[in-house]
Parts: C-alpha cells; sequence; structure tokens
C-alpha cells in the first residue's frame, strides 16, 4: 500500500480489524519513511458475469431485473418474501460460483423457472407463458401436464 502522504511504497499494518458485519475490514497502516499512520478499508468486490442476450448483445447482470422477474411471477401468491430471498440468493450464489465471464441469457431464465417451480406452480406457469413466448391455449395446457404429471417432491422442470 502506498503512503499517502510521502508515496512511499513500504508500509506495514499496525492494527486490523473486521467490521461488525463481517464485509469490510479496517487496517491502521504506518509509512516505514515518513512514520505518519493512515487508515485502509478492504471490502470483497464481486463481479457478476456478462449477460449475453438472446440478441447476441452483452450486457452488465442487473440484479433488479432478477427481482422484478420473481416479483411479476409471484404477484398475489401466497409466497413468503424469506423463500423468494432465498431462491434469489440460490441463483446469485451459482452465477458468482460459475466462475464464467459470460452466460446466456436463457440460463439465468432456467434458473428462474426452476426456483418458481418449487415455491409456486402457478408463478413458474405464469413465468413460462412470458419466457418461452407462448403462442396460444395449447402451450399452457402443456406446461399444466407438466406440472400435474411431475412428482411432488418439487425437483423442477424438465426442459
Amino acid at each position: 500500500m502506498r503512503c499517502p502522504f510521502c508515496g512511499a511504497e513500504d508500509t506495514s499494518v499496525v492494527d486490523s480489524r473486521i467490521s461488525e458485519e463481517g464485509a469490510r475490514i479496517r487496517r491502521r497502516r504506518r509509512c516505514v519513511e515518513c512514520e505518519k499512520r493512515f487508515t485502509t478499508y478492504e471490502t470483497v468486490e464481486l463481479r457478476f458475469p456478462q449477460v449475453i442476450k438472446q440478441d447476441g448483445n452483452r450486457v452488465e447482470f442487473n440484479r433488479e431485473k432478477l427481482y422484478t422477474s420473481f416479483a411479476r411471477a409471484l404477484h398475489k401468491r401466497p409466497v413468503p418474501i424469506g423463500q423468494v430471498d432465498a431462491a434469489i440468493e440460490r441463483i446469485l450464489q451459482k452465477l458468482l460460483g460459475s466462475g464464467v465471464q459470460e452466460i446466456s441469457s436463457r440460463t439465468i431464465g432456467e434458473w428462474v423457472m426452476q426456483e418458481l417451480y418449487s415455491l409456486d406452480k402457478v408463478a413458474y406457469i405464469r413465468f413460462a407463458s412470458v419466457y418461452r413466448s407462448f403462442e396460444d391455449v395449447g402451450d399452457f395446457q402443456e406446461v399444466i401436464r407438466e406440472v400435474q404429471s411431475s412428482p411432488q417432491n418439487g425437483d423442477g422442470p424438465s426442459s
């Protein structure tokens, strides 16, 4: 760490403390050359992969779009917010854990469908109707048959 006072590159850590929430480390440092003290903070920088849209464009991952998708599908459905937050967190962890720099919007959409399937079948069908661009009533009937014929263990849809 470079000293902000004299520009020397040799500094030593005098004290380190973790913040209450554990997301940040406060370090008290001392410059070896001018002996002045200063404080630095370290935080984790999470980088989500770029999302490749169906038209080939690349965009930054937008967490709000994920929340909006769940909110629309689950509108007026009896699903506790804690379960919704947990589902969204699982998707975020998959994204971060994937280790990829780019991911298709289709993959994210499939993850959303899996989570909605286990949360609420009506919400799953709502989302599927938009996501898969249903053309007619037959498309709805097909997905309803899929939901009705699957085991009740919530394993998820067959894609």
